[in-house]
């Protein structure tokens, strides 16, 4: 199959994907390049679409549509094309009672931010990751590109309710990484329960009042008095560090 107008039915109804509305209502969403593409593949999510530029020969065994530089710089992100974008399905995840080491995320904006903190997930063990309040879109295309093929290695949900959050983790050691105060212990000094939720909030405030009530620890990264604080993706990876000693 070929496509070499921008203006075809397909070519525009892939290129609404760059918007999280039709990604959520079609469950659908973008990858592009080699590897984001590759990495999917060898995860199982489904390929729904494959475009590719014309000439180029990669992912045998695949059905693919064969494009132009202009329609993939149509239905792209990037400022320049990759050679290569896929339309895939949205993965579905189950919870399970095994979790126990469990990172939180609440509010947080910047998709790169999380892409990031989902690869060090992935690189430290965590069994699954919990994206609470108002935070950006999983399969927002940055997020997936700066994940770079992490995606799919940890599970990931949303959670919207309070009450179902404090439900599932009522018997969890709930940690809040908060500015030095009587009540919070140096990370040097933290030694994790068994089962841990990790709590961290968004990128300029931090966490919410309702979830530093509902730790159950607060935990300081020491740190020099000449910074007063920490990017949030290093932050976690700190963090994780720590809990995987």
């Amino acid at each position: 199959m070929k496509i070499t107008s921008v203006n075809n039915d397909l070519v525009k109804e892939t290129a609404k994907l760059q918007q999280r509305k039709y990604r959520d209502e079609s469950g659908l969403f973008l990858l592009e390049g080699d590897k984001c593409i590759e990495e999917a593949i060898e995860s199982g999510i489904e390929i729904e679409n494959l475009f590719i530029l014309e000439g180029y020969e990669a992912f045998e065994g695949i059905e693919k549509i064969e494009t132009t530089e202009a329609v993939l710089s149509k239905i792209s992100t990037t400022t320049s094309a990759p050679r290569a974008v896929a339309v895939a399905r949205q993965k579905k995840q189950e919870w399970s009672s095994k979790y126990k080491k469990v990172l939180l995320l609440e509010d947080i904006k910047d998709a790169g931010n999380l892409g990031t903190i989902l690869r060090t997930s992935a690189a430290f063990g965590v069994d699954a990751v919990i994206l609470y309040g108002d935070t950006v879109d999983l399969y927002n295309p940055k997020c997936v590109r700066s994940s770079v093929g992490n995606l799919w290695k940890v599970p990931v949900f949303e959670i919207k309710d309070v009450d179902l959050l404090k439900n599932t983790f009522s018997d969890f050691e709930r940690v809040a990484t908060l500015p030095k105060s009587d009540n919070s212990v140096w990370l040097r000094d933290y030694k994790a329960q068994e089962k841990v939720l990790l709590m961290f909030g968004c990128e300029a405030k931090g966490l919410s009042e309702n979830l530093k009530n509902f730790a159950t620890k607060n935990v300081t990264i020491e740190m020099s008095d000449k910074v007063e604080s920490l990017n949030l993706s290093i932050s976690v990876g700190v963090m994780l560090y720590k809990l995987m000693r």
